[in-house]
């Protein structure tokens, strides 16, 4: 039997066995919770072991000044997808105080700094804040210091495929609910199992990501995690790059000899067909504290 780390009620429905193709090779399972439905990866590996499935030159979310073709179009289309990102996040909203936790190397961050907010990050990785520390002129927090931000102190908190990745959803959930202020936006970006990419690609595809990817949200579980601890729903937009950057990664998993253009393929389609299903690769839910 395993214990969803969410609603607590056991099950034993496998969804489906994948393997850690981006770095390990090792198997894990996907397994479904019959109560709120979360999707969660099994076994998880213990806080002192995670760290050393996020070692590789490869994890481009802690890269900076990579040489090649592929990370050329990747910081390209980032600079996008930022631009993108600060107007869901702030776009109408009078300056105020935002946190942004899993901030990485602060590429949003220093965004929205420039929009005037005043800012704050939350990141595990030492790497990722020694960089973060240069551009923004302090080094982000560590998730242990939660105890040390201020009730009701921020007017927006940020999670960009970062919730994915949360051991302990219940203590997460707790501090968003504390942290933001009553009317405050919370802005949660999720992979979306429901999409047609990931059909194509079944257990290859690379968004599963196991075993970094603890949890993994359809959009009735995730908002219905979320209005049950008080959050209203505002409303879900699109990450429509995502969908490319991921077919890509998929097609190498599959050793395709050209996963550039096949993966380009199968993202435009993802994305044709999720005009209709609203099933993008990667969605954007934004709530409200009341």
């Amino acid at each position: 039997m395993n214990t969803c780390p969410w609603c607590g009620n056991q099950t034993e429905k496998t969804y489906m066995k994948v393997k850690d193709y981006f770095l390990t090779q090792e198997e894990f399972e996907l397994v479904q919770c019959n109560h709120c439905g979360l999707l969660f990866t099994t076994p998880r590996p213990a806080p002192d072991v995670i760290g050393r499935y996020y070692k590789s030159e490869d994890y481009y979310s802690h890269q900076q000044n990579q040489h090649g073709f592929i990370p050329r179009i990747y910081e390209k289309v980032k600079t996008i997808n930022l631009k993108n990102k600060v107007k869901m996040a702030i776009g109408e909203l009078s300056p105020g105080r935002l946190l942004d936790i899993g901030c990485g190397v602060g590429d949003f961050l220093l965004q929205v700094k420039k929009s005037g907010w005043e800012i704050m990050g939350i990141e595990p990785s030492d790497d990722a804040k020694a960089i973060a520390k240069t551009r923004l002129g302090f080094n982000p927090m560590d998730p242990s210091e939660y105890d040390s931000l201020l009730d009701a102190s921020f007017d927006v908190i940020t999670l960009w495929h970062v919730l994915e990745h949360v051991d302990d959803l219940k203590f997460q959930t707790k501090q968003l609910e504390r942290l933001l202020k009553p009317g405050g936006r919370l802005i949660i970006a999720l992979p979306t199992f429901q999409s047609f990419d990931c059909q194509f690609y079944k257990e290859k595809w690379a968004a599963w990501d196991v075993p970094r990817h603890l949890n993994h949200f359809s959009s009735d579980c995730l908002c219905g995690i979320f209005t049950s601890i008080g959050f209203q729903h505002l409303d879900t937009q699109r990450l429509i790059w995502d969908s490319y950057y991921i077919s890509f990664l998929s097609e190498k998993y599959l050793k395709h000899s050209l996963p550039l253009i096949r993966g380009a393929w199968v993202g435009l389609k993802s994305n044709c067909k999720a005009r209709r299903s609203g099933m993008y690769s990667s969605l954007v839910y934004r709530f409200q504290k009341p």
